[in-house]
């Protein structure tokens, strides 16, 4: 048991430099968080518009969650590991770890491929495409989830291993294994085939075919001004989507696939792990740009987004002024209305302008509320000499003026954030 114990102890420490462990974790860091606000982001959107969603949008929430479920089980211990500079968790969280990277990444290659199955067929073949409805996304969907479950569950039954990579931080197939038995290598040579060749050939078939077919449709329609028009601007959408889908699927997982198989029909040691690493790296970074290319590219997408992203903005914005003015009105310094109510009262008295004696006195104004009255007299120019300076002098044709009063309500609390 120690020699296992031992052995295992060296395949979980990392065999790349502590420097190129640090840029691992910060690239996987930087892609965890992309991923997460991007899946998040492109989850939101179809639930705001969920009931006007057709069938083949199901994919991409599909692909979402899937993508999603990938950065939640397998980023944060990436990232610890390769900080610590070795697997922290041990040989049965390995294996759920390369479990849960195989089922998550094929069920997204998988619903990568179905999409654009489904948009040729709806493009190119409207007929049959109208006919496509809710429960044969479903169906697919399933399916989708069938089809990765098999290939994750295949080396828990011995066709083919799960183990430690050669980086030592991560885990994955066991790649010197399957470089020396032929079960194991086939099981490389099937998952290669079936998951990578398979589907990148119908993906670019696929949207070959809807940018031919779009292309014909445009040229049907040169007479008509408008419908050109409007041709024009789907055929520039369907082929920034589909360049943008085709380019992304060959650049993360094309670099995966050339390590496979160099490492199941090459000679293993001449592989550098730094060789599986970066790779790795490029792999996982399909859980980004999915969820950006439907969500920039798709205008029904678009638009909801910019929508609910400019309300939460303003909400954010509101909330942080309501935050900085109940932090500023609710601070220590003195303010002209702190203290009791009296002596807001008193301060409210002396500050406010020289109002002259009520003939007689007025009783005073009890409570916070403090009425200032001006007091107003009418005389006549004949006993304007024995007036004070505060008296006003009305012309004995003019009617004399009612006196006015002014209240002063003061409030011990801040300003409403509801404002």
């Amino acid at each position: 048991m120690g020699a296992f114990a031992s052995i295992d102890d060296i395949a979980f420490h990392s065999n790349i430099p502590v420097a190129a462990d640090i840029t691992v974790a910060i690239v996987y860091a930087v892609f965890g968080m992309c991923s997460l606000f991007s899946n998040s982001t492109l989850l939101y959107v179809s639930y705001k518009k969920k009931h006007l969603l057709k069938p083949a949008e199901f994919f991409i929430i599909n692909l979402a969650i899937s993508d999603m479920s990938l950065t939640l089980s397998l980023y944060p211990m990436a990232i610890t590991s390769s900080i610590y500079h070795r697997w922290l968790f041990g040989k049965t969280v390995c294996l759920i770890y390369a479990f849960c990277g195989m089922l998550f990444g094929v069920c997204s290659l998988t619903t990568l491929t179905l999409l654009s199955m489904v948009c040729f067929v709806k493009v190119c073949y409207p007929r049959y495409g109208n006919r496509f409805n809710p429960v044969h996304g479903r169906l697919l969907i399933t399916c989708a989830w069938a089809w990765a479950l098999v290939f994750a569950c295949s080396p828990l039954a011995h066709w083919g291993e799960y183990g430690p990579e050669p980086y030592g931080t991560a885990c994955c197939i066991d790649w010197r294994l399957s470089n020396l038995h032929p079960v194991a290598r086939s099981y490389t040579a099937a998952l290669f085939v079936l998951c990578y060749i398979v589907p990148f050939c119908v993906i670019v078939a696929s949207y070959t075919g809807i940018l031919m077919t779009v292309r014909a449709s445009h040229k049907a329609m040169e007479h008509h001004e408008a419908r050109q028009t409007k041709m024009s601007n789907i055929q520039a959408v369907i082929v920034k989507l589909s360049v943008a889908v085709c380019i992304g699927f060959f650049a993360a997982w094309s670099p995966y696939a050339v390590v496979s198989m160099w490492a199941a029909f090459g000679h293993m040691d001449n592989i550098p792990p730094l060789a599986f690493a970066v790779p790795a790296m490029f792999a996982k970074s399909s859980t980004i740009y999915n969820p950006i290319i439907y969500l920039l590219l798709r205008p029904n997408f678009r638009r909801v987004m910019y929508r609910d992203l400019v309300s939460l903005h303003r909400a954010f914005l509101k909330g942080c002024l309501c935050s900085c003015s109940q932090a500023l009105w609710g601070s220590a310094t003195p303010t002209p209305w702190s203290g009791s109510a009296s002596n807001r009262s008193a301060d409210v008295r002396s500050t406010a302008s020289p109002v002259p004696p009520p003939r007689p006195p007025a009783k005073p104004s009890p409570g916070p509320e403090v009425a200032l009255a001006p007091a107003r007299s009418a005389v006549t120019p004949s006993s304007a000499s024995d007036t004070t300076p505060e008296v006003a002098m009305v012309a004995p044709t003019s009617p004399a003026p009612q006196p006015t009063f002014t209240h002063l309500r003061i409030s011990s609390q801040s300003p409403s954030c509801s404002r």
